[in-house]
């Protein structure tokens, strides 16, 4: 069983009616956003801002400032962020500031402007950015539309139809991504909208783990919610 490409609006707009007019947090900054990455693991939102703010109280969030700031101090900044590995995340932002003061001559805003294909390919030499990641520092920064999907929107519409889910982690992204696509407006606005919904809903109630699919408000039409009650 698979929802028909049509449904997915819809299914946006019920999440949306479900969980409210829902924004990110994150900075709109193309190195900013890398610095968001960083600065936390594994981590919610709320918590990300919280050691962001403090990046940005104590070092500063000029890629100069970050390049010449201590590792210890990093350190300090990223434990704010979680207890994984915040020494090896220090180093991911010094090492990501110094190569955008010396390389990108102080502004990765340059990427933005490049062609899809090698806006992602810059974007994914920085350490842990993937496809994925490069989408969203596209999307976030309203560079271009394209649907960014984190591993918990990435489940959201796996578990709905939209793609086949494989082994390979970036296959599943790219069947998942391309059939969602094809079904939503091509706005950043709306592919913005389709994203923070979608995450959201993967980490209240569509969890990888124990999913609470008896209070989704897309059970109906949902190929995995069906499956969950009997259907």
């Amino acid at each position: 069983m698979r929802v028909p490409s049509r449904s997915l609006a819809h299914v946006i707009q019920s999440l949306r009616r479900h969980y409210g007019p829902l924004r990110s947090l994150a900075p709109k900054d193309p190195f900013h956003l890398l610095l968001w990455e960083y600065v936390a693991y594994l981590a919610d939102d709320p918590t990300r801002a919280s050691a962001f703010a403090e990046l940005a109280a104590t070092v500063g969030l000029r890629p100069a400032e970050v390049a010449e700031a201590s590792l210890p101090l990093l350190g300090a900044v990223a434990r704010r962020g979680g207890s994984i590995a915040p020494a090896l995340r220090a180093t991911r932002m010094r090492d990501v500031a110094i190569t955008v003061r010396d390389a990108w001559r102080g502004s990765l805003r340059g990427v933005l402007k490049l062609p899809y294909a090698e806006a992602r390919r810059a974007l994914k030499a920085f350490p842990s950015i993937g496809p994925p990641g490069a989408d969203k520092i596209l999307l976030l920064t309203g560079a271009r539309p394209i649907l960014a999907l984190d591993s918990n929107a990435l489940r959201v519409l796996l578990r709905l139809g939209y793609g086949r889910e494989h082994k390979n982690y970036a296959t599943s992204y790219a069947s998942a991504q391309s059939e969602a696509m094809a079904a939503l407006p091509k706005t950043v606005p709306a592919l913005k909208t389709a994203f923070v919904l979608l995450q959201h809903h993967g980490r209240e109630l569509c969890r990888r783990n124990h999913p609470r699919c008896t209070l989704c408000p897309v059970r109906a039409t949902c190929p995995f919610g069906g499956r969950a009650r009997g259907a």
